[in-house]
């Protein structure tokens, strides 16, 4: 797992279906080479200029935050796939990127095959193995 993977809203963007399908292969919010799936190009929190301009790029760095479009995916997100963006911000802010990049990669490794599980289908798209939390 690496930094640049994580999005402006906390999103691990190596769990996202759009990330891990072959066709098409969305690179992630914050590399800007290469195909980004349509969500993540107009993405209101990806384009803000206030954390576009913050030093760590990240929406905690914002006097808004967390703002009503973060709180709306953030709810969404929490409702279908039990994870929150605006914990894992505050976790970033807390613990540093590269402790939260270590328990990402515990979390959301296959324990069967040791691919990336996706967070939209709760399954190893390697093995196809179940994500069990």
């Amino acid at each position: 797992m690496r930094e640049e993977f994580i999005a402006p809203c906390g999103i691990n963007c190596r769990l996202c279906r759009a990330y891990q399908r072959e066709k098409n292969q969305c690179k992630g919010c914050r590399n800007d080479i290469g195909y980004k799936a349509k969500g993540c190009s107009s993405c209101i929190i990806r384009n803000c200029p206030v954390t576009q301009s913050n030093k760590s790029g990240f929406c905690f760095e914002c006097d808004k935050f967390p703002c009503q479009r973060l709180k709306q995916l953030d709810i969404r997100y929490q409702t279908k796939y039990h994870m929150s963006m605006i914990e894992n911000l505050e976790r970033i802010k807390q613990y540093g990127i590269d402790k939260f990049l270590q328990n990402e990669e515990i979390r959301w490794t296959c324990k069967e095959c040791d691919n990336i599980v996706c967070v939209h289908k709760f399954i190893c798209n390697v093995c196809k193995t179940p994500y069990i939390k």
